[in-house]
């Protein structure tokens, strides 16, 4: 399930959810929802108990930042038709209501925030604990394939590998890999610096 990080207005609101956000409140109603597909995996397949990656998007480094489960089934989404909120649809009825909500509990942070860029290049990371089948289910999420619907589901498989990930972590971002390449540059230049220096001395 997604959400965004990052301050947004919309209608004169701010639409931000962070993990910080999301670990204060607890237990949050997944309000807002405006896609048939989303709405229908919340309303026809989510029960009570289900597990939830929770995820950071539309922001500069997303992916999954905590674990939580579904705290409670369906139910109509009021936000629909509160003139007020910044997903407020016109057209929908009271009485046939048009869009769905449940309730999510958090349940903890990742210890090693899982980002999208690491699940999208997988095979390349060398992670002794994540075997093949895992690999193949982190592929065809629809998160790599699907990326904009803002609620997924998730094989066994693939959210065993990402809570593995958030466990054990060993991978790097592209940054944190740019960096590591860039001290060990470094590194070897002051080395053969000092080869130079200690080279010059014994002259």
């Amino acid at each position: 399930m997604k959400a965004e990080p990052d301050s947004r207005v919309v209608k004169g609101k701010d639409v931000k959810f962070s993990v910080d956000d999301f670990e204060v409140a607890g237990t949050t109603a997944w309000e807002g929802v405006r896609s048939y597909e989303a709405r229908n995996i919340m309303r026809d397949k989510m029960r009570v108990g289900d597990k939830v990656l929770f995820y950071h998007s539309n922001c500069k480094n997303p992916g999954i930042a905590a674990l939580a489960e579904v705290s409670k089934e369906a139910y109509p989404d009021h936000t629909a038709w509160d003139a007020s909120h910044p997903y407020y649809d016109a057209k929908t009825d009271k009485d046939k209501p048009r869009w769905y909500m449940v309730d999510v509990r958090f349940v903890r942070r990742v210890q090693h925030f899982v980002p999208l860029a690491v699940l999208k290049t997988l095979d390349a990371h060398d992670l002794e604990y994540i075997r093949d089948e895992h690999k193949a289910a982190v592929k065809s999420m629809a998160l790599i394939n699907q990326g904009r619907l803002s609620v997924q589901p998730v094989s066994q498989l693939a959210y065993d590998a990402i809570t593995l990930m958030g466990e054990r972590g060993g991978f790097a971002t592209e940054a944190g890999a740019k960096r590591k390449r860039a001290e060990k540059e470094q590194g070897d230049d002051e080395e053969a610096g000092g080869r130079v220096t200690r080279q010059r001395r014994k002259r």
